[in-house]
């Protein structure tokens, strides 16, 4: 709302702010602000924001409401304010009153790394918190993680069972204070401390001397599973190759990169380039993972195997801080758990899981509510673009914009919804008073211990918000354990289909509203033919969608195989193309015995055993083992990220050729012609990185070729494929070239983590 010229002679206002505005410092930080106006009043956390009521004189207000939005602290975000003027009440000071607990629906904060003065004054001898590791203050520190109830008040937490000392009761009500008001106030005579565990959970030592004994330990390369902010890590010195290799092995990770933790941005540049905005990221509140391009595609190359990029981050808690505070090498960082469970969030439960992976564990009294992995992030197209959505970002909300309602003249209040999202790389969203709030990343539901924290998620969500969900929404797939919970949970159950939710997901992301081009390519997907989809085109329109194009589908022997093996994928495409099937030269093929290539060739001739598809994702696993590139998965996304590496060394405009059949829709993309070409260029002994390159021009111009006939202007670009850089960075470019207007991700991850978010819209949508 802009200030100027709502009132001429108002002595009080009534305000109310809602976004992310609660455990950011914000009431300490109208409680200072109007002190310095000479302003009198109070402040109140409600369940749905701040209430503020402020009076003087004119001038003061004014200003006041100025300084609002240019001085509100770093981390809070203000979506919305209302000012009503009122008559005067005769406040005589101001003051910061107890929270009230009425309607919850306000933002939760997400939990922030160590600011630079905590950082400080843990490093500094005469501050009573030197070398304490649990330091945070207003504009640091867990949130989320601890959160018990909203408002967020220290009773509020888990937290709530340690009772502030003398000293930081007194710093809590110093209004001069960096901790005035910090519900999470802590030092080190009342709050947690630290203790080191051998591999069996015997505890070894206590407080410093277990960071000391911690320390000594990584320097002589053992592996130490540490409490951090969301859960336990599992790390180790970086630069010890006996102690990656015992690590790869007991987590069963052959090849899968590991993330590195640095103590400064300077230790980072000797390895990796950093921009500018990626320098913005890793100093930020939110310290994710940053996708950084190495110096020497030679350097840690036992880290992130064949891997042109390194998973950067900084010291995301003071613990960590100290720890390579005394080090003089980095930290490889990767979370506390085994066979794509949640991380371990308490020290029994590590125990158990993890002690026969590491040999140490640092842990703590610091209890921790919901487990959270890192953020991840990479730059696509000069932006910051998620791979993984969880600490610093996490949860989500997004507000459902009125341009989504064309088929209404009035902005409806909806019902309250829940959204239970895909099968890997879970989130489950809600949506209460026009408002969707998104969990952290969840995962892999396969795994029994995920499926629980998803059960969690959503139970800690409806204590959160006071949530009685009146309509549950589920991906078509018969076969999500998600699905399968939305059907037995006695509510109204509606199903969407995954790739229409992918592209409302993105629509939403970019607050755009029909006629929309969704191009949505992804790994699969249940379609509405009761096949698998994965490259396919769908037209949103008012209250309707229409797959106007797909690739081209193929066999997969051995269905769900086919995702760990390429190869596999690789003999369905060929298989398809005339002549080509029985191509032995090819180097995949010796990849197979004579008996089990035998058998697979029998399952394609005689249709036993095969799913039909036509994922793009596929098609980029077949593509990589073509090219003798990848020839299996060790970890999801491994061909199709080989592949995209590959387009880093070598430049070309050139791309293959293709059909499109335009019988009846949808239109079908014919890539034959591009495998072909593909078998000629191997032929001619062209270089594998020029046949990415074309592989993925050819890509982008299918895109723009459907996009011409879907005569849309926006073009949506969503689904796992474009978390590859030079694909959506290609398609991008030839899209504006042909003056369309492409969208990708921002808020949300391109992946299954924004299907939630895509069925609560379509149910909005389609009501």
């Amino acid at each position: 709302m802009k200030p100027n010229n709502i009132m001429s002679q108002v002595k009080r206002l009534n305000i109310i702010i809602k976004g992310i505005v609660q455990g950011v410092g914000f009431r300490p930080f109208i409680y200072k602000l109007s002190t310095k106006l000479d302003l009198k009043g109070v402040v109140i956390n409600s369940g749905s924001g701040i209430i503020i009521e402020v009076e003087g004189n004119h001038n003061n207000l004014q200003s006041f409401l100025s300084k609002l939005h240019q001085e509100k602290p770093i981390v809070s975000k203000i979506d919305y304010v209302s000012v009503i003027i009122l008559k005067p009440f005769g406040y005589l000071t101001f003051k910061i009153n107890n929270s009230i607990n009425d309607k919850k629906n306000v933002k939760v904060p997400p939990d922030m790394a160590t600011c630079q003065d905590c950082l400080e004054e843990i490093s500094n001898p005469i501050s009573r918190r030197y070398l304490y590791p649990f330091t945070n203050c207003t504009d640091c520190g867990s949130r989320y993680s601890i959160i018990h109830g909203l408002p967020y008040d220290r009773s509020q937490t888990s937290i709530k069972k340690f009772i502030m000392c003398q000293f930081c009761q007194k710093e809590y009500n110093n209004s001069f204070s960096k901790r005035f008001h910090s519900q999470i106030n802590l030092c080190p005579y009342c709050g947690p401390k630290l203790k080191l565990l051998n591999h069996r959970g015997k505890v070894l030592s206590y407080s410093l001397e277990a960071l000391r004994q911690c320390i000594n330990d990584l320097k002589a390369g053992k592996i130490v599973a540490v409490k951090g902010l969301g859960g336990f890590q599992i790390i180790v010195n970086a630069r010890n190759t006996n102690s990656i290799h015992k690590l790869r092995k007991y987590k069963n990770r052959p090849k899968k990169p590991f993330a590195l933790m640095y103590s400064s941005l300077k230790a980072v540049r000797t390895d990796c380039q950093i921009s500018l905005l990626e320098k913005e990221l890793l100093i930020s509140s939110q310290a994710p993972i940053v996708l950084l391009k190495k110096k020497n595609n030679n350097q840690n190359c036992n880290i992130a195997p064949n891997n042109p990029y390194l998973g950067v981050m900084l010291a995301s808690t003071s613990l960590h801080y100290l720890l390579l505070k005394e080090l003089n090498f980095p930290l490889i960082i990767t979370s506390g758990n085994i066979n794509s469970e949640p991380i371990c969030i308490n020290e029994k439960e590590a125990v158990q899981q993890l002690g026969n992976i590491v040999d140490l564990f640092l842990t703590h009294d610091f209890p921790i509510v919901r487990p959270i992995d890192d953020s991840v992030v990479r730059i696509i197209q000069g932006k910051k673009f998620f791979m993984r959505c969880a600490r610093g970002y996490a949860p989500i909300s997004l507000t459902i914009h009125k341009q989504l309602y064309f088929n209404s003249k009035k902005f409806i209040v909806q019902p309250s919804i829940l959204a239970v999202g895909s099968h890997a790389k879970n989130t489950v969203a809600i949506l209460k008073d026009n408002q969707i709030f998104v969990s952290q990343y969840i995962g892999d539901l396969s795994a029994l211990k995920t499926f629980e924290s998803f059960k969690n998620t959503i139970n800690n969500l409806r204590t959160l918000y006071e949530f009685k969900p009146e309509i549950i929404v589920c991906d078509k797939h018969p076969d999500y354990i998600s699905s399968n919970f939305a059907e037995i949970q006695n509510l109204p159950l509606r199903k969407v289909q995954h790739h229409y939710a992918h592209a409302l997901s993105c629509m939403l992301d970019n607050k755009l509203k029909p006629p929309v081009l969704g191009i949505v390519w992804d790994g699969t997907g249940y379609g509405d033919d009761d096949k698998v989809w994965g490259g396919e085109f769908i037209l949103i329109l008012d209250n309707s969608y229409k797959r106007i194009a797909c690739l081209h589908s193929f066999k997969l022997p051995g269905g769900n195989k086919a995702m760990k093996d390429p190869k596999r994928s690789a003999l369905g495409i060929l298989y398809e193309v005339p002549n080509l099937e029985k191509n032995l030269e090819l180097s995949f093929f010796k990849e197979f015995s004579k008996q089990e290539l035998s058998l697979l060739q029998q399952m394609l001739s005689l249709d036993i055993n095969v799913f039909l598809t036509t994922s793009i994702g596929r098609l980029f696993d077949g593509v990589a083992a073509i090219l003798g590139i990848c020839y299996e998965n060790t970890f999801e996304g491994q061909s199709c990220m080989m592949l995209e590496h590959a387009t880093l060394k070598f430049k070309t405009e050139d791309s293959y050729t293709y059909n499109i059949i335009r019988i009846k829709y949808p239109y079908i993309i014919d890539w034959k012609s591009m495998i072909r070409e593909i078998i000629q260029d191997i032929n001619k002994k062209i270089s594998s990185e020029k046949i990415s390159v074309k592989f993925h021009n050819t890509l982008a111009e299918i895109i723009v070729d459907i996009a011409k006939i879907s005569q849309v202007k926006n073009i949506l670009l969503s689904g796992g494929c474009f978390q590859n850089k030079y694909l959506t960075e290609r398609a991008i470019f030839r899209l504006e070239q042909e003056n369309f207007v492409p969208f990708f991700h921002q808020k949300v991850p391109s992946n299954d983590e924004g299907i939630a978010i895509g069925q609560i819209v379509a149910e909005i949508i389609h009501k």
